[in-house]
């Protein structure tokens, strides 16, 4: 029977220790590569729109991850993932699906919670037997999330945890919570920096996000340990393809294959224009079967086989709606 790792860093003490660690990087806040040294304990406001308290913008089961996560009634059952997804991500994708709450700091102030609340909601989903908790855009409240945790185990928490990421992350950071995250959930979004300026606002998205998902296989590795059909340790890396290639789908493959071929990949084609992309003239149309089928192609030729392929019209499936808070993925 899996134990999740955290358990044993409960019981050494580390988990604490790295808890206080991590609270203590947000008086002078480097959490994430915008390194933006402001004191968050202080509330003071940082590049992400957030201060000490974490924004919450929904936590509910989700069915839409891939089959190993959320569950399947062919491999294991469908009881889904407890995600919850934070507010004032540190990207501003002109393409975000999750606009609603990623890029709309304003109206998501109110949705601020207590470490003590956060905790409550990971036990809350527990509870409903989800497959794993997930924290989706979890970047920059890892200190806050790390604190919850703790207080989580205490309360008895014992599912594997999912760190749902876009991957512009500190290495520093993923460093600590090495033994705390059994699952890596990481997207790699571009090749190239110019379109992770133009697309996302965000500077050297290339070298920080490689140099992430490179720690991240230093800790859990390729392997994917599974019970029952279901992942409780291991790495998924995620890609979408864009239109017109500005994912720059093959130097991303060329990167994972030269990390290890073994790796498991989630290749998506959910992509549809919505928020400003829809006036972004590359962005404003879905993607081609031809530009889906050439990706495959350069995966073929990378022996990169392992992991998930959406098929080509899947854009409709995933279309959140963050009116609805509780039931955002309710079709």
């Amino acid at each position: 029977m899996f134990e999740p790792s955290y358990l044993k860093l409960y019981k050494s003490g580390e988990l604490s220790e790295r808890s206080e660690t991590l609270e203590a990087m947000l008086s002078d806040c480097d959490i994430c590569p915008k390194d933006c040294k402001v004191n968050r304990l202080k509330n003071e406001i940082a590049a992400c729109y957030s201060g000490r308290e974490p924004v919450v913008s929904s936590y509910c089961i989700h069915h839409g991850e891939e089959p190993g996560l959320s569950g399947s009634d062919e491999f294991s059952n469908d009881n889904g993932i407890g995600n919850i997804f934070f507010g004032n991500c540190n990207l501003r994708c002109v393409y975000c699906q999750n606009y609603e709450i990623s890029q709309n700091h304003k109206a998501e102030k109110k949705n601020e919670v207590t470490i003590e609340r956060l905790a409550e909601m990971m036990i809350e989903l527990q509870n409903k037997s989800v497959n794993a908790i997930g924290f989706v855009s979890p970047t920059h409240f890892v200190p806050q999330i790390v604190s919850a945790v703790k207080i989580a185990v205490e309360n008895g928490l014992n599912l594997p945890l999912v760190y749902n990421t876009n991957s512009y992350d500190s290495v520093r950071v993923l460093k600590l919570l090495d033994g705390i995250f059994d699952i890596y959930l990481p997207d790699i979004k571009y090749s190239e920096d110019e379109y992770g300026y133009k697309y996302s606002k965000i500077k050297n998205y290339v070298s920080y996000s490689q140099a992430a998902i490179a720690e991240m296989y230093r800790q859990v590795g390729s392997d994917l340990i599974i019970e029952n059909g279901l992942i409780k340790r291991g790495m998924i890396i995620r890609h979408l393809i864009l239109p017109n290639d500005i994912a720059g789908s093959y130097d991303t493959l060329k990167f994972i294959s030269g990390l290890d071929k073994n790796i498991s990949l989630s290749v998506m084609s959910q992509y549809y224009p919505v928020h400003k992309a829809l006036t972004t003239d590359l962005l404003s149309r879905n993607i081609r079967q031809r530009e889906y089928e050439k990706v495959i192609d350069w995966m073929d030729e990378l022996k990169l086989d392992n992991g998930y392929l959406q098929e080509f019209e899947s854009e409709n499936y995933y279309r959140p709606d963050f009116n609805d808070r509780a039931e955002p993925f309710k079709k």
